[in-house]
Order: structure tokens, then C-alpha cells, then sequence
């Protein structure tokens, strides 16, 4: 009989953040196959003898070659390990933790008839285009502008976002005000990339994050999010708060996402599908993803609920019934904006809580949730540069730099504690 085994895929920092996952395989007594992009060498070398560290559970990891910009070029690597496992144990889940492999992952749990989100959402779920052509009704007023053919833009109205079909992480994505703008930041992406160009929505974000398994929707909760473009022309994720107050843009969202799930397939996982209200008050989708949420919005509904969701999504993914509970308390994170410079110290002038610096992509801190009225509580504040990084301006999510995360029973406690620790969270910069 061979060894049976499960295939995490995504950046192997992003994996061993938050080592769920690889505990509770681990406690399966199942061996843990990771595929993950070569630029996570240089990581898995320096973590993987550490004991203490999640990289050392492990049993293997297969490094593939490829860039986001060029699609499909991660595949031919995927398929290559996936077909040497396969020969040598009994595959019995396969689980997509990042957005970088989400589509591979897909057709490696396709073959072995595990579930997984179907091959139209793994396809979809990774594409900004082909969510326009699945969802028109449900999208922006949008132009797919494919590689070699940047001087031909059809009409859109201004102001508008111009988005990389294929990254992730808000990198790339930047509002332009008129035509000479669009021509000059289409002139910043390489020949070979798709681009899509699309209607500006001023409206509040959203994201609905859900589980589905055999098609059913077992749960499905909305986050509200802040982002930068109130003062700058980049749309980086600066807030998340689970749960969103339950009002009618928390309708209009769950309305929009039941729909896309529909017609999207989804069957068994995770979506994380990020929205934003028109001037009429409809949801237009900004972009799915079928995978964990990023961020600490993970460690958020663990905060709010009482209850970790990866556990769950590990039971979808393994064909066994899965739940999960409503939220009982409310819980933020929030990101701390930084003048550009060297970074030379952060400060919290807070009694018992020190900044945890979790630089190279090391565990986050465990925070377990408070009693429903407990009350506000600043759980943790992160750092994510060591000292002496060259922080810029926040035009992407990597540019952030430092985070903390609250949580309260009531929203208006915790609108009142962010504003308290706000204000004693200092980050230093210098020349």
C-alpha cells in the first residue's frame, strides 16, 4: 500500500505563515508534498533544518519555474512533480494556499477526481479577463488590451483602473485620468503581459470570502475593506473588518457573490471575491480568487468566530463534512501608513505589547480568540521589514510595512480602540 499524501501549492513563505495546514496534515499522519515558485529556494534553505520552524514538516518540495506575467508558464513544472508523485504515493487532497498556482492546482486535483473549485473557476478564479467574460453583467465597463497591441484601447470611461490580468497583491494596478495617462502606464508593463483596462468604481470594497462544498454554500460572510485611492491613484488594502456591519450593501454584495458562484461552477473550496459599490448601489466585481484570503484576514475570522477556517478548508478539500460558525465578535486589521525612508525603529506605547518583526516571511504570532464580550483588545502588532529596509510609497501590498489587529465585541468599540492605537503605533523613518 503507498503512502498516502496531500499537495499544498503557493509561495512557501505565504504557506508556512500561518502552519495550520501543515499541523493539522501532520496530525493526519499524512506526508505534506509542497510545489511552490523557485524564488522560495533561497527560504525553504534557511528554514527547512530549523526544527522549530513550520518549513521543517515538510516532507518534499519541488521548486517550478515561471513568472505571473507570463501565463501558463508555472504549468509545465507543476505537471512535471505532480506526475512523479503520482507514480510514487496515493494523492489524497491538493490544496492551492497562494494565488500564483491557483490554475495548475486545479488541473493536478482534476486528474486525481479530488475536490477542488472546478476547471472553469481554477481558470477563471486566476484571470481578471475571463471573470469580465464569465460575469459581464456583474463586472465594470472593461477593455482586454492582449500582449503586442497597446495601441489599440477601445472605449472607456475615465477615470479608469488599468490592471495586469495575471498579478496579484494590487501590484500594477493604478487609475488614470485620461488618455495620454493610459498610454504612459501601458508603456510601463513588458510587451508579453495582458492588460485590462476598466470603468474607475468610487464605491465602498467589500469581499465575500465562502465556503462551498459539492456545490452548496456552506457558509459565506462579508469583509469591509479601506483602500489607498482616496488620496493616491493606487488601490492598496490598508483596513479589513470581519464581519462587515450587516446593512444594504452587505445585501447587495451576498446578492452579486451567490450569483458569480453559480455561474462561475464553483464546487468544493474557498472564494475570495473582492466587490465595490456603483453609484447605484449595485456590487461590481473587482476580482475572485479561489484560494485563502491574503493578508490577516484568516487570523480575522479566527478572531471573530472562535474558530480557525483551515481546518475546514483542509476537510473540503479531503471529501469529509465541513462547517463553520457566524461571527460573535468583531475583528480589524489595519494597516500603519509610513513616510518613505530607512526603516529605523516602530514603537507601541502600549502596556504589554511589544512590535513582533515577521520579516522573511517568519510565523506569525498565535492569537487566540477572546470570550464574545471580552472587551477591545489589541492582540498584536506586526512589522514585516527588518530594520534598515528602504521603505517607498505604498503602491502595492509588499510596500506595507507594519499592521496591527484589534478586536472588540461591538463596531463602535473598535472603531474607538483603532483610533486609540493609532496613536500610539509609531513607525520611524529616516534618510
Amino acid at each position: 500500500m503507498r503512502t498516502q499524501a496531500f499537495i499544498l501549492t503557493g509561495y512557501l513563505p505565504v504557506v508556512c505563515r500561518n502552519a495550520v495546514y501543515i499541523d493539522d496534515l501532520r496530525r493526519r499522519g499524512l506526508t505534506i508534498l509542497v510545489i511552490t515558485p523557485a524564488m522560495s529556494r533561497s527560504y525553504a534553505q534557511a528554514h527547512g533544518v530549523d526544527p522549530g520552524h513550520p518549513a521543517s514538516a515538510i516532507d518534499e518540495i519541488a521548486f517550478v519555474d515561471g513568472s505571473v506575467a507570463s501565463e501558463g508558464s508555472y504549468l509545465p513544472g507543476v505537471i512535471e512533480h505532480a506526475e512523479r508523485w503520482r507514480r510514487s504515493y496515493d494523492i489524497v487532497g491538493v490544496y492551492a494556499v497562494g494565488e500564483t498556482l491557483v490554475e495548475p492546482t486545479g488541473l493536478v486535483a482534476d486528474y486525481f477526481g479530488l475536490p477542488f473549485p472546478g476547471l472553469r473557476a481554477a481558470r477563471a478564479c486566476r484571470n481578471k479577463y475571463l471573470q469580465r467574460w464569465y460575469l459581464p453583467d456583474l463586472s465594470p465597463v472593461s477593455v482586454v488590451i492582449p500582449p503586442g497591441s497597446r495601441d489599440s484601447v477601445g472605449a472607456v470611461p475615465f477615470p479608469a483602473v488599468v490592471k495586469p490580468a495575471t498579478r496579484h497583491s494590487s501590484e500594477g494596478v493604478q487609475m488614470v485620468h485620461d488618455c495620454d495617462e493610459l498610454t504612459a502606464q501601458l508603456g510601463e508593463y513588458p510587451s508579453e503581459e495582458t492588460i485590462l483596462v476598466e470603468q474607475m468604481i468610487g464605491g465602498q470594497e467589500y469581499s465575500v470570502e465562502s465556503l462551498t462544498q459539492d456545490g452548496k454554500t456552506l457558509f459565506s460572510s462579508v469583509t469591509r475593506k479601506e483602500t489607498n485611492d482616496v488620496d493616491s491613484q493606487y488601490f492598496v488594502e490598508m483596513a479589513h473588518t470581519v464581519p462587515a456591519p450587516h446593512d444594504d450593501s452587505w445585501d447587495a454584495v451576498q446578492r452579486a457573490n451567490v450569483e458569480m458562484l453559480d455561474r462561475l461552477g464553483i464546487e468544493n473550496g474557498i472564494t475570495h471575491a473582492e466587490w465595490r459599490l456603483d453609484k447605484q448601489g449595485e456590487a461590481r466585481l473587482m476580482e475572485v480568487a479561489a484560494r485563502t484570503p491574503g493578508d490577516g484576514i484568516m487570523v480575522l475570522y479566527h478572531l471573530a468566530t472562535g474558530r480557525r477556517m483551515e481546518p475546514e478548508i483542509l476537510r473540503i478539500a479531503l471529501g469529509e463534512n465541513a462547517e463553520y460558525p457566524t461571527a460573535r465578535r468583531y475583528a480589524r486589521q489595519v494597516y500603519i501608513a509610513h513616510e518613505p525612508g530607512t526603516l529605523v525603529g516602530v514603537t507601541v506605547d502600549w502596556d504589554g505589547v511589544e512590535p513582533v518583526w515577521v520579516d522573511d516571511g517568519n510565523p506569525w504570532p498565535d492569537m487566540e480568540p477572546l470570550p464574545a464580550d471580552h472587551p477591545a483588545a489589541l492582540r498584536a502588532v506586526l512589522v514585516y521589514e527588518p530594520l534598515g529596509t528602504q521603505l517607498g510609497p505604498i503602491r502595492s501590498s509588499d510596500d506595507r510595512a507594519v499592521t496591527f489587529f484589534i478586536d472588540a465585541p461591538t463596531l463602535a468599540e473598535l472603531d474607538a480602540l483603532e483610533a486609540r492605537v493609532r496613536a500610539a503605533v509609531r513607525v520611524e523613518t529616516g534618510i
